[in-house]
């Protein structure tokens, strides 16, 4: 027999996909539509497979999850996608050689978090290691990230993994932590955890050293950090205090307050506050004094002058000062060594000015200087209580030359230049500095 071929034998164009496979991210929840375009479909049938699964065949769906549809012509939609919706989707035309197009989905997962422990309270004995965990999930694999939240600073950055690690403990580790979980999909999303060190009291004073008189009110002040439930009691002179008429014990979260009102001479002495907890006892002392508080020097340390300095300073004192010693002396500098002269002293019956009720603002001329030379000058007061600490040392300069004259003879030579120019305004400004300070005083 021969073969005649008839019309319908004719040859057709073969199917061609217009689409082209791509790799999809969705983030879970969202709609995802995957393309498959074909030419020259003719008679063939479009099947949709994930894995050995088949989901649609032509427009009949298969699959029985109602979120499976196919739009516009073959395009495969997925509604509300899971997590286990991730993989390869084939689009297959059912012709002899089963050629197929593949769409890879990935589904992005926004990061969650869980705190170790959950309810986010850790409590840590001083000196101890402290292991905060935090646990991610999260497609991509989110980063964890950790702060030190902070009232006044803002956050602190720590460290980028999952568990941070706190060795030896104190009262400064104690505060909230915060863990931050980001994969770039959404929001990053974050926990706190409140750590608590236990620890023995820790107590800071406000004033080592008060200054009382006669008549007056005084408030000492201790201040517990860490255990604000610790007891708080107050001692004079290693006895016991309890409030009187005149003696109150204000507690105010982790400040306490020791308040005597119409001081008489019986409450001088040595004060101190005791702190308990059950980890132990802690002590810190207070004078309460009526001698003078140690000056306080507030003059500039450069001499507008060549040959006198104006030493100022302020010293606390209720009662009236009775005498003032100013010692001043000489150093003696070079680059390898310093050796101070000889020590003059001053016995000076003060003319104090008052700055409030309780210090004094006092300034005394040291004259017969050398020019361009290092001073430095001690100041002790005595009032009807006695003489003060002595003060810290206060170091002065005396200056190098005359700047009036400086200043004169540039312009009688002629400014030439530029550099001149600077130096005589650099002069001029020295001095007008100077100068408002100096009137203050009436030098």
């Amino acid at each position: 027999g021969s073969f005649i071929a008839s019309d319908n034998d004719a040859p057709t164009t073969a199917p061609k996909f217009l689409s082209r496979g791509h790799l999809y991210k969705v983030i879970v929840g969202e709609t995802i539509e995957l393309p498959c375009k074909v030419q020259n479909l003719g008679s063939f049938v479009l099947l949709w497979r994930k894995g050995s699964s088949v989901l649609t065949a032509g427009h009949l769906k298969i699959s029985r999850d109602q979120r499976f549809k196919i739009v516009g012509d073959y395009n495969l939609q997925i509604n509300g996608v899971k997590t286990q919706d991730a993989g390869d989707y084939i689009c297959q035309l059912g012709d002899q050689e089963n050629r197929d197009q593949v769409h890879t989905v990935e589904i992005l997962v926004p990061p969650t978090l869980r705190a170790l422990p959950h309810n986010g309270q850790v409590t840590a004995r001083k000196g101890s290691t402290v292991t905060l965990e935090c646990k991610a999930s999260g497609n991509p694999v989110p980063t964890i990230y950790w702060f030190k939240k902070d009232v006044y600073s803002g956050p602190t950055h720590l460290s980028d993994s999952s568990t941070l690690i706190l060795e030896n403990v104190d009262r400064h580790h104690a505060g909230t932590y915060q863990c931050s979980a980001d994969n770039g999909v959404k929001e990053r999303v974050s926990m706190d955890i409140q750590l608590t060190i236990l620890s023995p009291p820790e107590i800071t004073v406000e004033k080592a050293w008060v200054h009382a008189s006669e008549g007056y009110d005084i408030e000492l002040v201790c201040v517990v950090h860490g255990d604000v439930n610790s007891e708080m009691l107050w001692y004079q002179n290693s006895f016991l205090l309890d409030p009187t008429d005149r003696r109150s014990m204000y507690p105010h979260d982790d400040r306490y307050s020791l308040i005597i009102r119409n001081f008489q001479p019986t409450d001088f002495g040595n004060y101190s506050c005791v702190a308990d907890n059950a980890l132990g006892r802690t002590k810190k002392y207070i004078e309460v004094s009526g001698r003078p508080g140690p000056a306080d020097f507030i003059s500039p340390a450069l001499s507008g002058f060549l040959d006198h300095y104006n030493l100022t300073w302020t010293i606390e004192s209720i009662p009236p000062l009775d005498e003032i010693k100013l010692l001043y002396r000489r150093l003696l500098m070079n680059e390898t060594y310093q050796h101070p002269g000889k020590w003059h002293e001053y016995h000076i019956k003060p003319i104090p000015i008052r700055t409030d009720g309780t210090h004094y603002l006092m300034s005394y001329v040291v004259r017969n200087l050398e020019h361009n030379a290092v001073y430095e000058a001690i100041v002790q007061a005595k009032n009807k209580y006695g003489w003060n600490e002595i003060s810290d040392i206060h170091q002065f300069y005396t200056r190098n030359h005359d700047l009036l004259l400086d200043i004169d003879r540039e312009y009688k030579v002629g400014m030439s230049g530029s550099n001149r120019i600077s130096k005589t305004l650099a002069a001029i400004i020295a001095y007008l500095m100077v100068t408002p300070f100096l009137l203050i005083f009436n030098i």
